[in-house]
């Protein structure tokens, strides 16, 4: 069984355990995600293209990395003109593993990645580790600089003498 479904503007053709590149699509390694729009699903024989059944299939797939694609240079250049402009530019991309292929109106079981979750509680312990050491430092007074002494001068001075 295999269905072709249209994310970030482009079609793929899609089957369970299959690893694509596609547009970036916002999560983490790990989280799950589903296209709803599935232009056709064959099964065997059986083709469907019907919108009405089509809009009742879901394609769930997960996140496997966010990545970046490779460089791309558009160089221009004008001859004779002193004129030429470079610029580059990488894609976003994220790689995705089809698990299943869902018909008769089911849905997905929609999970985030683990990761997600120490990262947030990183986030919240990090505003009471800066008050508590900003605590500490507010409660006991700074100390000015101690003032440096003029450096002596006197092995040049005693040269001059002799």
């Amino acid at each position: 069984m295999f269905a072709v479904i249209k994310t970030g503007g482009k079609q793929f053709r899609v089957a369970a355990n299959d690893k694509i590149t596609v547009a970036k699509i916002e999560g983490n390694p790990g989280d799950t995600v589903a296209f709803g729009s599935v232009l056709m699903l064959t099964e065997g024989e059986k083709t469907t293209l019907d919108a009405k059944a089509l809009s009742e299939i879901t394609v769930a797939a997960e996140i496997v990395e966010q990545a970046r694609g490779e460089k791309v240079i558009a160089f221009k250049k004008r001859r004779r003109q002193n004129s030429k402009r470079k610029r580059g530019f990488r894609a976003e991309l994220t790689v995705i593993r089809i698990t299943d292929i869902l018909t008769g109106g089911k849905k997905p079981e929609m999970k985030k990645a683990d990761a997600a979750a120490p990262a947030a509680e990183k986030a919240k312990a990090a505003p009471k580790a800066a008050k508590a050491e900003a605590g500490e430092e507010a409660e006991k007074p700074k100390k000015a600089a101690a003032k440096k002494a003029p450096a002596k001068k006197a092995a040049k001075d005693e040269a001059s003498e002799a």
